[in-house]
């Protein structure tokens, strides 16, 4: 996964920030989704490459509980973890026991989810 990564970190697009971002979801069935980062001018149109991959899943068909796996590389030194929009559709569609893998050219951490959200807002918040 590390080499799909790094060459489709080339594909981001980040003239703004020039923080290249990859992402791949793989499902419970082996399938993978990919995303990138794809900024706009208008600061709120930026989309994360891990909504870009989780979307691209949900596109083909699938939905909450169908996720096994997400992976993000950064085109940087340091790890970098999702951010808390994309947080909040991880809660959505996938369990707190999934994988989380963040990588960099150089180094790999594994964490699960509910490592990284520790109080999550979920349906059943809104009971």
């Amino acid at each position: 996964m590390k080499e799909k990564l790094t060459k489709l970190l080339e594909n981001a697009y980040a003239p703004y920030s020039n923080y290249q971002v990859a992402a791949a979801v793989v499902t419970n069935d082996g399938r993978e989704f990919v995303g990138v980062n794809v900024e706009n001018a208008s600061y709120g149109g930026t989309i994360c490459a891990e909504r870009n991959a989780i979307n691209s899943a949900i596109a083909a068909g699938y939905t909450k509980g169908d996720f096994k796996e997400l992976y993000v590389m950064v085109a940087s030194d340091n790890l970098a973890f999702p951010c808390n929009i994309c947080r909040q559709v991880i809660v959505e569609f996938f369990n707190m026991d999934n994988k989380l893998i963040l990588m960099t050219k150089n180094d790999t951490k594994n964490y699960l989810m509910k490592d990284i959200i520790v109080h999550p807002f979920s349906v059943e918040d809104l009971k």
